[in-house]
């Protein structure tokens, strides 16, 4: 006999086998000799009251047999001699989930990344943090796994209308994730397992006759008679393709560029912009469970933020407890800062991005920025080129090297300038800045009145202990790509599939990851009818 069970139990009872049989025993009135295991459905965190519990939902075995957790299987087809080449530009989340359900259906999918695999990337991101030396195209956003292999790896969505989440997270698993993250509220890999993850997707993609090309940056676009029927990269090679997914994520400006170059239709679209906002994490701990020090069967404490300042949305972004800051800049005299966990969680630091909504009305009364690009207000690059002023204002702020300009945030909000700065996880190096020279002021007056009016919310929050990093601004794509809600192809451009981040659709790795098999499979349908 199986039984869905529900239990609140305390942190250290939850990682407790025989103390969850009594808990069991005693929600059910079944004796504990008659249990013989559970399997964990959901997991969660519930720190309202006094002291924080663990909400579990569990199937119990009763009389029978436990089995272990079921994970869902794929089958991945032989393509090494499939009629059709499917083209994927990038080997983000996007990409990669847009590969493997190719292979599924036994399309061969060939894959065309501008970076390095995720083994050589590594020695890139070390110049970045170590010698402030940046490689345009090997950084945390360019190369095999994309953004999201060096920012955190958490694998929460909200976009649960897109896709089959559960595949995804299944997905994960079989190619080494743990299994926990099929069952935990707010699911998270980890940086440093990551590629290996990545790793392993890759080596299954070739084994079924798919390819992945790496150092292979999309220059051109060849079309004839509104047909998309080849790329150029780089270095001179050419990839003729049955059709073409273009996964290039939120960073590859040169694409908004060549798109915008050849006249194929691409719009301004809003996004967020604003710091990284780095607390001691014993003070998030200490804020969110009520109790201190946590203990070990308790997480860092992770925190969601969101007020409304005078029409602008203000709210936190990527949170990443017990994690680090990391430059993420890809292009020279810029500065950008994201953030990434280890699975862990184990860094001394809790940073979150603090961000605020970007409207095009927004741009269009900055004054510095409107005399710089007068000519520009009516292009669909608006967005980007407002991002990219400000990424440089930060880095002149910072003096060079990636350094980049921070501030405690009480001084921040009180328009004193820090005479010293706390310890920081950035590892490129801060410099006390003037923060509301860099940003923008509708920016710097919604993040002012956010950060007083957070404090309310979190205990210690406002604080000089705390410091904020300029700039978080790839929040999201400024620019989006259209693409027909049927086909999905571009409604100019047939063969030309707009997916993921970049294009608009998509935001953070489980909803890439949908998006690549929404477009893959779209992809499918359109091969079947022909």
């Amino acid at each position: 006999m199986q039984q869905t069970v529900t239990l609140r139990v305390k942190p250290e009872e939850a990682e407790n086998t025989p103390l969850l049989h009594q808990a069991i025993a005693a929600s059910t009135a079944i004796a504990t000799g008659r249990i013989s295991g559970f399997t964990i459905l959901k997991s969660s965190i519930d720190a309202r009251g006094r002291q924080p519990f663990i909400q579990l939902q569990l199937l119990v075995y009763i009389d029978e047999p436990a089995k272990g957790r079921a994970i869902q299987q794929a089958v991945y087809r032989n393509a090494h001699q499939a009629a059709s080449r499917i083209l994927i530009i990038g080997a983000g989340p996007a990409g990669l989930f847009a590969a493997l359900q190719l292979l599924e259906k036994g399309i061969k999918p060939v894959i065309l990344e501008r970076g390095k695999d995720v083994r050589a990337r590594r020695r890139d991101l070390a110049a970045i943090n170590k010698q402030g030396i940046m490689n345009p195209e090997s950084n945390y956003c360019f190369g095999e796994g994309g953004a999201g292999t060096y920012s955190d790896g958490k694998l929460y969505t909200r976009s649960n209308k897109r896709g089959d989440i559960q595949k995804i997270l299944n997905t994960f698993v079989r190619f080494g994730a743990d299994e926990k993250i099929l069952y935990q509220a707010h699911p998270h890999i980890g940086t440093n397992k990551l590629p290996q993850i990545i790793t392993a997707m890759r080596e299954q993609i070739l084994a079924c006759g798919g390819e992945v090309h790496f150092n292979k940056k999309v220059t051109d676009l060849v079309i004839e008679d509104g047909t998309l029927k080849a790329i150029k990269t780089a270095d001179g090679d050419a990839f003729a393709a049955t059709s073409v997914i273009l996964a290039t994520g939120h960073s590859a400006r040169d694409i908004f560029h060549l798109l915008y170059a050849k006249q194929i239709l691409i719009e301004a679209k809003p996004f967020a912009l604003g710091v990284r906002a780095e607390h001691p994490q014993s003070l998030i701990d200490q804020a969110q469970y009520k109790c201190a020090p946590r203990g070990e069967w308790l997480p860092p404490a992770s925190y969601s933020l969101v007020q409304q300042v005078q029409q602008h949305g203000v709210f936190s972004f990527c949170m990443c407890p017990g994690g680090i800051i990391a430059p993420a800049a890809t292009g020279p005299g810029e500065i950008v800062v994201n953030g990434w966990s280890p699975s862990r969680r184990n860094n001394p630091h809790a940073n979150s991005g603090i961000v605020v909504q970007v409207t095009e009305q927004d741009v269009a009364a900055v004054p510095g920025f409107k005399k710089q690009y007068k000519s520009k207000m009516d292009s669909p690059l608006l967005m980007l080129y407002f991002q990219q002023w400000v990424e440089q204002r930060a880095f002149e702020a910072g003096g060079g090297k990636l350094v980049a300009p921070a501030q405690r945030i009480a001084d921040f909000c009180t328009g004193k300038i820090s005479q010293t700065l706390p310890d920081c996880s950035y590892l490129p190096g801060i410099h006390a800045a003037p923060l509301p020279e860099v940003l923008p002021p509708f920016v710097t007056t919604a993040l002012q009145q956010a950060f007083k009016l957070f404090g309310n919310k979190i205990k210690g929050y406002y604080s000089n202990d705390a410091v904020i990093v300029a700039t978080e601004s790839r929040t999201s794509s400024p620019v989006r790509i259209p693409r027909d809600g049927n086909t999905l192809q571009h409604p100019q451009v047939k063969n030309l599939y707009p997916c993921g981040e970049g294009a608009g659709y998509a935001g953070g790795i489980v909803s890439a990851a949908m998006d690549g098999e929404r477009v893959a499979r779209a992809i499918c349908l359109q091969l079947e009818g022909i």
